[in-house]
């Protein structure tokens, strides 16, 4: 590995929002909001396809702001954020109007006569919380899905990254963009008093620790919540693979952005006739990688953010050195007091070991071999998180039915993370990996809310299930039931005859007295 000049954050801590601002924050955007309710969606889209352009032309602007307060290589910056945020608004362009469009819903015979349709209505005014390894990325695609659905959004950065004046930079592009989105700075402590002011929703993506706290906040409150948290995904690579892609995908997973995210490889399966040799490439592959930032777009791995989450990745690589665990490469910091870690591969692990049970969230490569499919699938359920994996094989059949027995949200076949690069797809997890999902038309709807319409024509029409209730009735509502449900006897044509003339008695009988 080499390396060349890094850079260092200039983070500095931001203060936290007061009670008092926090309620006139929450003021100015659910005002920003009764008007926004107003305008049609063609207008908000045209907002979206102008900051699409603007960050376009400024991308490199942007990316020397995400370098800096990441520490991510300048390839990161631009394909895992930038590319990211261009792709998902030119899906939000094309698809939004099909998804958000008032729907028509079949309506049942007994209701003959009658239209149902959905509406779909915005939330109001949502609650934003977005972490530090996806600063642009995840503020930017969840902000604009919400303000797409007509939203108003409250947003707060997380206080490691909080590039501030970046996103008002952004949104000053369209007026009734800026004055639609509010961005708060600060801690813990601005969030909890933003959640006080109760939401529509609180969108939270983060530590499990982290989204505990927010979810018990705002049970007693009653908001809904929306959880994106962590991770442990595997990488499950059978024998039958192309070996030098599969060990370079892999590698790529477990190691983009440092490790720094929810859905990268923490946990590699080889079935064990191909393990060594997979090692062993593994091994050269990793010898070879850049690690800087401060790069022109040539480092291959950038540093850590967090102090804190380097210390967590330290810890789990000496307590499996200690309890046998082989390092293979890395196990330590790149240069004394530099939050670059080396990309560490790791052998002869097991479950009694931090980096096998917890959320590393950091460039460890452990890597384990197996026997046969269903030990495998064992293997990989055996954890409390459930976000995302990925299943390596030529046998098409045989990675389709293990994916679709793994405990997670997402699975991507012979490729890696690539369900997050569909905009199409919905992503989240399962178990203590959270709920709610982001993006493809499931995330979208999530920024809405559902509204039932039955129309029926005005008349003097009485209904049969109306007052009074006779015995007549109840005798003729019961032959419906025998009609319409009952399968053993069942003849399509002769009892929908049965029903239209069980149908036209009770007609009849509506609206006369006992």
């Amino acid at each position: 590995m080499t390396d060349s000049k890094v850079i260092d954050s200039p983070f500095e801590a931001v203060a936290d929002v007061s009670e008092q601002d926090a309620v006139a924050v929450f003021s100015r955007a659910r005002a920003a909001q009764r008007k926004l309710a107003q305008l049609p969606l063609e207008v908000r889209l045209q907002g979206l396809k102008k900051l699409l352009d603007y960050l376009v032309e400024n991308r490199n602007e942007v990316i020397d702001i995400l370098c800096r307060e990441t520490r991510k290589c300048r390839t990161d910056a631009l394909v895992s954020e930038v590319l990211g945020v261009l792709d998902n608004f030119e899906w939000l362009l094309k698809s939004a109007r099909k998804i958000l469009k008032e729907k028509k819903v079949s309506t049942p015979i007994t209701l003959l006569g009658k239209k149902s349709r959905i509406v779909h209505e915005p939330l109001g005014t949502v609650l934003i919380i977005a972490p530090w390894n996806y600063p642009l990325h995840i503020g930017l695609t969840s902000i604009l899905a919400a303000y797409v659905c007509g939203n108003a959004v409250v947003y707060k950065p997380s206080e490691l990254t909080p590039m501030q004046g970046l996103f008002e930079k952004l949104f000053q592009v369209d007026p009734i963009l800026a004055d639609s989105v509010q961005v708060v700075y600060g801690t813990g402590i601005s969030a909890q008093r933003l959640i006080m002011q109760k939401p529509a929703k609180v969108f939270f993506t983060g530590s499990a620790r982290t989204g505990k706290k927010i979810l018990a906040q705002c049970a007693e409150l009653l908001i809904p919540v929306d959880l994106e948290l962590g991770g442990k995904d595997q990488a499950i690579v059978f024998d039958d693979v192309h070996l030098d892609r599969a060990v370079k995908g892999v590698l790529w997973g477990a190691l983009t952005n440092a490790g720094q995210s929810c859905s990268s490889v923490e946990r590699i399966y080889v079935q064990d006739t191909v393990y060594k040799e997979f090692v062993e490439r593994a091994k050269l592959e990793i010898n070879k990688l850049v690690v800087n930032s401060g790069d022109l777009g040539n480092a291959d791995m950038g540093g850590m953010t967090a102090d804190f989450q380097l210390d967590i990745v330290h810890q789990q690589v000496v307590d499996a050195k200690s309890k046998g665990a082989g390092i293979l490469t890395g196990g330590s910091t790149l240069m004394e007091n530099e939050l670059f870690y080396l990309p560490t591969l790791m052998t002869n692990v097991d479950n009694s070991m931090l980096v096998m049970r917890e959320e590393t969230f950091g460039p460890l490569v452990p890597v384990i071999p197996f026997s046969n499919e269903a030990e495998v699938i064992d293997l990989s359920n055996d954890t409390e998180f459930g976000l995302s994996a990925s299943v390596w094989s030529s046998d098409q059949q045989r990675a389709y039915r293990v994916a679709r027995q793994l405990e997670c949200g997402a699975v991507s076949i012979n490729n890696v993370m690539l369900t997050e690069g569909n905009p199409a797809l919905p992503f989240g997890g399962t178990k203590a990996s959270g709920y709610g999902r982001q993006k493809g038309a499931e995330g979208l709807l999530g920024y809405m809310q559902s509204k039932s319409i039955l129309i029926d024509s005005d008349s003097n029409k009485i209904e049969p299930n109306w007052y009074p209730y006779t015995r007549a009735k109840y005798q003729l509502f019961d032959q419906l039931i025998l009609a319409l449900f009952s399968h053993q006897t069942w003849s399509k044509p002769l009892n929908l005859l049965k029903a239209a003339l069980i149908g036209m008695k009770l007609e009849n009988l509506s609206g006369k007295d006992r």
